[in-house]
């Protein structure tokens, strides 16, 4: 299963590189939780949530986020902006969802900006 995401991870990192965004961290845990990216786009930090389904059923990986894990993601979030010595209100940031759905080459990557 973690190869599988790790793998998920890379293919988001790339494609997210390709659009412009730089890499700041990859995994930054905080106990057990994580953010799988966190990236640069120009002045803004932007938390990224990797989620892969194979198969569309249930809205596929774009709802694959439970409230649970985005206060989860927000919490986290926050430990890293402190970590960082960056004030939350005075900090640039938001939380992108990148969700690949399909296997092979019938796998959609969907960007959501700013989803939750």
């Amino acid at each position: 299963m973690k190869k599988t995401g790790d793998h998920y991870e890379q293919l988001a990192l790339d494609y997210l590189r390709r659009q412009g965004l730089s890499l700041v961290t990859q995994h930054f845990r905080k106990g057990h939780w994580e953010i799988d990216l966190i990236m640069r786009e120009q002045d803004t930090l932007v938390f990224v949530e990797v989620k892969y389904r194979s198969q569309k059923g249930y809205g596929g990986a774009e709802y694959a986020l439970s409230q649970a894990q985005i206060s989860r993601l927000r919490r986290t979030a926050q430990y890293f902006l402190q970590t960082q010595q960056l004030k939350e209100h005075q900090t640039a940031c938001r939380f992108d969802l990148l969700a690949v759905d399909g296997q092979g080459n019938e796998q959609q990557i969907s960007w959501l900006k700013n989803a939750f």
